[in-house]
């Protein structure tokens, strides 16, 4: 059931970004429910083959390398979404990944861990 939470608010955290990036854009709410459940299955697979790739250099720069490579597994969903996906360059998407850190880290906090906590 997390599983179900944690890729809705994905998508409506991508949906918010590309409200306010006009070179962030997404197709409507099933695009973003599709590219959430397509950006999970990259971090289950992808993500942690690049952090170990990457651990070096993310310990010399004490963990700020993780926004690239959000960046780069953000990138790779935008490929497998084809059109209905589109992010213009590379420092887009590590602005994104930045505020889809934080904003998803927000709504966790305040919204649903207080509802599950009940």
């Amino acid at each position: 059931m997390s599983w179900l939470i944690q890729i809705l608010v994905n998508a409506v955290v991508l949906l918010i970004i590309a409200r306010f990036f006009s070179g962030f854009e997404i197709d409507g709410f099933l695009a973003a429910l599709l590219a959430s459940f397509i950006l999970a299955l990259v971090n289950l697979i992808v993500k942690p083959i690049l952090i170990v790739l990457t651990l070096p250099v993310t310990i010399l720069t004490l963990g700020l390398f993780l926004f690239v490579i959000n960046a780069i597994v953000l990138m790779i969903t935008q490929a497998f979404m084809g059109d209905a996906f589109n992010i213009d360059g590379f420092g887009l998407a590590i602005i994104a990944a930045i505020i889809f850190a934080i904003l998803s880290a927000l709504i966790h906090t305040f919204i649903v861990d207080p509802i599950t906590k009940r």
